[in-house]
């Protein structure tokens, strides 16, 4: 039987090319979003068997009743991609909305929690046990850029769970790695490429990739047996500049 996987963010970017890159080598994918109608359309294109699940990562019950759906048609989990998020404005600490603050902790990090507390849950719980989490880790878990507080505070944060979900996960065969990703080319990061705040004061365009690439490499992720697993993989534009950002 095709194994199932479970994919935040999925309507748009990167979480939809890696809904669509599983589904092709033969994977059941549920998507997940906030929105019913690009969650349908990109399970519309897909060859493989799809569901989709619109729930907002940071509601609680949500997750929960979501994560019911999936388990109730297919009856395991054995994949997560953590992939949910947003940025918020550039700005400094004290000009930042506490309000935008309260919105990138509740999406970036407390989604990805209850969605992995979801997840293991079933895989502790199903036979056979276990199953992986992968989590979106992004460039911004090692470096900041200029103006970035929540996205990068929530990012860093990330790292942590992944820590803690690997240690964790070892009695009950649930692996967990985290991919960081730098400037794929997607609709969220559209404006990286036309021009990006540096360290140095200065707004520079910054080199893409395709996103595919790391679709790519969340499959290779996926289909690793849970006696092996990538830890941190970091997949970026070759000549982008986070090694100096400050």
């Amino acid at each position: 039987m095709s194994r199932t996987a479970i994919i935040t963010g999925a309507g748009s970017g990167i979480g939809r090319l890696t809904a669509e890159t599983l589904s092709a080598a033969g994977w059941r994918v549920a998507l997940v979003g906030r929105r019913p109608a690009p969650l349908e359309e990109a399970a519309q294109g897909m060859a493989g068997e799809t569901l989709v699940l619109p729930f907002d990562v940071s509601d609680a019950g949500a997750v929960e009743s979501g994560f019911g759906r999936m388990i109730g048609a297919w009856g395991r989990v054995d994949m997560l991609f953590n992939n949910a998020g947003i940025f918020s404005p550039q700005a400094t600490l004290d000009e930042l909305p506490v309000a935008e603050w309260q919105r990138a902790l509740d999406i970036n990090l407390t989604g990805a929690v209850l969605c992995a507390r979801a997840a293991f849950a079933q895989m502790r719980a199903q036979a056979p046990q276990g199953g992986r989490i992968i989590n979106n880790g992004s460039i911004s878990a090692h470096a900041p850029r200029p103006g970035s507080v929540p996205y990068t505070v929530t990012k860093h944060a990330m790292t942590g769970l992944t820590k803690c979900l690997s240690l964790d996960g070892r009695p009950f065969g649930i692996a967990c790695g985290q991919i960081d990703i730098g400037n794929a080319a997607t609709e969220m990061t559209a404006g990286i490429a036309r021009g990006a705040a540096q360290a140095d004061g200065t707004i520079k365009a910054e080199p893409v990739m395709d996103a595919q690439h790391v679709a790519d490499a969340v499959l290779h992720m996926a289909e690793l047996p849970l006696s092996a697993n990538v830890q941190f993989m970091t997949i970026q534009a070759t000549n982008m500049p986070w090694m100096a950002r400050g």
